[in-house]
C-alpha cells in the first residue's frame, strides 16, 4: 500500500472507494433508526416472549451487534445473553426456555447454518436474522420467525441494521427498559457529528481524520472495559477490513493482568505501536478509569504513543454508538492512507474459496 498524509483528497477517495463504504458509515444513524421501527412489527410469536436465556450464533459483521447488545443490557437485564462464535453450539443451550439467535448477514455463514441445524435438535426456540441466502431458507422450511435485514452492503457496513433489529427485539421481550428513549438520543446524536466526522469535513476540524493520521504507519491496539470493550473489538475489526491493517483490541481490566507485562520487548517495537483507550467517566468503572490512566502512564513511559477517545452523549447507548462511529471513519481515513478499497476482502474471499474446494 502507498501511504498518503492527505486526508481531505476526496478525488483519491473516490477512486478508492468504488463502493461507496462511506456512504454506509454516513448512514449509521439512518440504519439504526430504521431497523428498530422494523423490529417493532416483524414476527415474534408467544412462543418465543419469555426466554431464561438466549444465545446468538454468528461471525465476523454478523456477531457485533450480539456482543454489544450483551455488554449494554447485562448490567440491567435478568435474562443472560451469551454470542457464540463456531460451529458447535454448548451443552446448555436447550430446551423452550432458551431462544437462539440465527445472525448471518449473508445468510450463508456455515458455522451459523451448522449452529441452527444443531438448535432445531435440541428443541430450543430459534430466530434467524439475515438478508436471505441458506439461514432464510432454513427457517421457512422448519418454521421458526425470520427478521429480514433490508438493507445491502457488506455485513460490517450494516451494524445499524444488526444491532437495532436487536435493541428493537431487547424491547419487545423487556430485556430493560428505556431503550427507545435512548434510541432518540442516540439518532440524534449521531446525526449531530456526522457531518463533523464526514469526508467533505477539513481535517483540521475532523477529530476521526485526526485520529486516523497519528495511527499511520502504527499498529493500534484498542483498550475499553466494560460497555465498551466490543466497541474496541469493533474498531479492530474494522481497521482490518477497512484499512487492510493489523490491530489488536484488550479489554479492561484483564489488560491489566497480562499484557503490560509484556510491554516493553522488543523495544523497538514502541515507536511502531499506538494505544487508545476509549473512556467513560459516566459508565467505566471508577477502578476501570484508573487503571486506564495509570495504563496510558506506562505506554508513554515504555515511548508508546498513547491517546483517549471519551464518547458524547448521557445515556449508554448513546456513548456505545458514538465511539462505533468515530471509530468506523477512523478505519476509513486509514484505509484512504493507505491506498486501500475499503470494501473489498480478498483474504476472507480467499479463504471461503478453499474452504469451499475442500467441501
Amino acid at each position: 500500500m502507498t501511504l498518503s498524509f492527505d486526508l481531505d483528497d476526496l478525488d483519491r477517495f473516490a477512486a478508492l472507494d468504488r463502493e461507496h463504504m462511506l456512504s454506509h458509515i454516513d448512514a449509521f444513524a439512518d440504519q439504526l433508526e430504521a431497523a428498530w421501527r422494523a423490529a417493532q412489527t416483524l414476527p415474534l410469536p408467544d412462543t418465543h416472549r419469555q426466554p431464561q436465556q438466549i444465545a446468538l450464533a454468528g461471525m465476523g459483521g454478523s456477531a457485533i451487534g450480539g456482543d454489544l447488545l450483551a455488554a449494554l443490557i447485562g448490567p440491567v437485564s435478568a435474562v443472560p445473553l451469551t454470542v457464540l462464535r463456531g460451529y458447535d453450539l454448548p451443552a446448555w443451550v436447550q430446551g423452550p426456555e432458551t431462544l437462539v439467535i440465527a445472525s448471518s448477514f449473508s445468510g450463508n455463514t456455515e458455522e451459523t447454518l451448522a449452529a441452527a441445524d444443531q438448535a432445531l435438535g435440541r428443541g430450543v426456540r430459534l430466530l434467524a436474522v439475515t438478508t436471505g441466502g441458506q439461514l432464510a431458507a432454513h427457517a421457512e422450511a422448519h418454521g421458526y420467525p425470520l427478521w429480514r435485514i433490508a438493507y445491502q452492503s457488506q455485513p460490517r457496513a450494516a451494524l445499524g441494521w444488526s444491532f437495532g433489529l436487536l435493541l428493537g427485539l431487547a424491547a419487545r421481550l423487556e430485556l430493560v427498559r428505556g431503550l427507545e428513549t435512548a434510541l432518540e438520543e442516540t439518532v440524534g446524536l449521531l446525526r449531530q457529528y456526522t457531518p463533523v466526522y464526514t469526508a467533505n469535513s477539513p481535517a483540521p476540524q475532523n477529530p476521526p481524520k485526526r485520529g486516523a493520521g497519528q495511527l499511520i504507519g502504527r499498529l493500534p491496539v484498542f483498550f475499553g472495559g466494560g460497555l465498551f470493550e466490543p466497541v474496541a473489538r469493533r474498531w479492530k475489526c474494522q481497521i482490518n477490513e477497512n484499512a487492510k491493517a493489523w490491530a489488536q483490541y484488550e479489554g479492561m481490566p484483564e489488560a491489566n493482568h497480562n499484557t503490560v507485562a509484556g510491554i516493553g520487548f522488543p523495544a523497538e517495537h514502541a515507536l511502531n505501536v499506538a494505544a487508545v483507550f476509549i473512556t467513560s467517566p459516566q459508565y467505566d468503572h471508577p477502578r476501570v478509569t484508573l487503571r486506564h490512566e495509570l495504563t496510558f502512564q506506562l505506554c508513554l513511559q515504555n515511548g508508546i504513543m498513547a491517546d483517549y477517545f471519551r464518547p458524547a452523549g448521557h445515556s449508554a447507548l448513546a456513548q456505545m454508538c458514538h465511539a462505533i462511529q468515530y471509530g468506523d471513519y477512523v478505519s476509513y481515513y486509514l484505509a484512504m492512507a493507505y491506498g486501500a478499497d475499503p470494501t473489498e476482502i480478498v483474504p476472507i474471499m480467499e479463504l471461503k474459496e478453499q474452504l469451499a474446494a475442500r467441501g
